[in-house]
């Protein structure tokens, strides 16, 4: 429970306003991707190397912040986290070449592994039983603000300082906004998590194999979702940029794909009440799927409610899914797991742009986007297993 003076309420303006911070800095290259590579003069299969390095690096402290925080606190890993993350990306910006630029997004990248975990941790700390739920979604939604602000403030200030200036002045800003932060500690620090001993030995051995089973299986279907978005959100721009839009229209066809991200976890958290994880499954990345591939031939007045229908299969599938977690594991344990389950999605993270990008240096980029297409595809059949689990009423 929170402090007397410390309301669920402000702990969740917090947990949500670090979330907004810590998916802008993570976003914010994408629609950068196009300006470095020219400038840098690298392949696809760099830029992907890039992006992995940036974003997969999260996995590294995910599991660790959570144990991290039972000493330290959720409040000061995750402004330490968010602090970390800003360093990295001034260091992004004053890169000049390739591997200078992929050492500081792997710095930079280990400082948003404090961010999911911790957040969602901290909030459900403070609402426990009543509320709980929007708490967390609220959260969850709130870095949906911050990946519609990036594009948006990238197409602005890389036409007027370029991609260097641009990363290094807001890593300034978040370094600033983190120091200040740490000084309001007596608003926000809830303190270290209490142990939970409700439910310990609980559970028979069978309930328990069956909740790992299920986890499991959740575990590698969210690493393929991963996969997918993490693969549309890095080549999307050069799909864009092969239909003759420019850097202001990509960053404003972002836009709209993140808009329709923060309407898909709504909407599929709502349907997910109504007709299941495993339908919101199909009908995500079945659309998804379709509409990645149709991505390579649409016309450019397509192309705008396309993106935008589109960011609702790719982020409408994380929305059951992380509510599906919590079917699946004991609650004195969740933290950790939603660590562990963060940390296996980053699978995808890491994979999908080095994948794609050797395809399309390979093969070219309309077979990468192809192929791209029918691996998310192979995601439906493989939900099937998660039906057996969600019908037992595993607790």
């Amino acid at each position: 429970m929170p402090k007397p003076n410390i309301t669920p309420r402000r702990i969740l303006i917090f947990g949500s306003l670090m979330h907004i911070w810590s998916d802008l800095i993570f976003t914010l290259p994408i629609p950068l991707l196009p300006a470095i590579k020219d400038n840098l003069g690298l392949t696809y299969a760099e830029v992907g190397l890039i992006k992995s390095a940036h974003s997969g690096a999260t996995a590294i402290l995910q599991v660790p912040a959570g144990f991290m925080a039972e000493k330290f606190g959720e409040f000061w890993m995750l402004v330490s986290g968010n602090l970390w993350a800003s360093a990295g990306l001034v260091g992004m910006g004053m890169s000049g070449g390739f591997w200078l630029l992929f050492i500081f997004a792997i710095i930079g990248g280990l400082g948003g592994g404090t961010q999911h975990p911790l957040a969602s941790s901290m909030v459900s700390r403070a609402y426990n039983e009543f509320g709980r739920s929007a708490a967390v979604g609220t959260v969850n939604f709130s870095g949906d603000l911050g990946k519609m602000l990036a594009p948006a403030l990238a197409g602005v200030l890389l036409f007027t300082f370029g991609w260097g200036a641009t990363m290094y002045y807001l890593g300034a800003v978040g370094i600033g906004l983190m120091i200040v932060t740490g000084f309001l500690n007596n608003r926000f620090d809830m303190g270290r998590p209490e142990a939970n001993s409700g439910q310990q030995g609980s559970d028979s051995l069978s309930e328990k194999a069956a909740q790992n089973e299920a986890f499991v299986s959740l575990s590698f279907i969210g690493a393929l979702d991963n996969a997918t978005r993490t693969g549309v959100l890095v080549f999307l721009p050069f799909i864009l940029e092969a239909h003759d839009m420019g850097t202001g229209e990509i960053s404003a066809a972002l836009f709209v794909l993140f808009t329709g991200g923060a309407a898909g976890k709504y909407v599929c958290g709502w349907l997910d009440e109504k007709i299941g994880t495993v339908k919101v499954i199909w009908i995500t990345k079945g659309v998804t799927a379709f509409l990645v591939v149709l991505s390579l031939y649409s016309p450019y007045i397509i192309i705008w409610p396309l993106v935008l229908i589109l960011g609702v299969g790719l982020n409408g599938t994380s929305s059951a899914l992380y509510a599906t977690v919590a079917k699946f594991v004991p609650t004195n344990r969740r933290a950790r797991y939603y660590g562990f389950f963060y940390t296996t999605n980053e699978i995808g993270t890491i994979g999908a742009p080095l994948l794609y990008g050797f395809i399309a240096d390979t093969l070219g980029l309309f077979r990468s986007t192809f192929t791209m297409g029918l691996a998310t595809f192979a995601i439906l059949p493989l939900s099937l297993r998660l039906k057996k689990y969600l019908s037992s009423d595993i607790k």
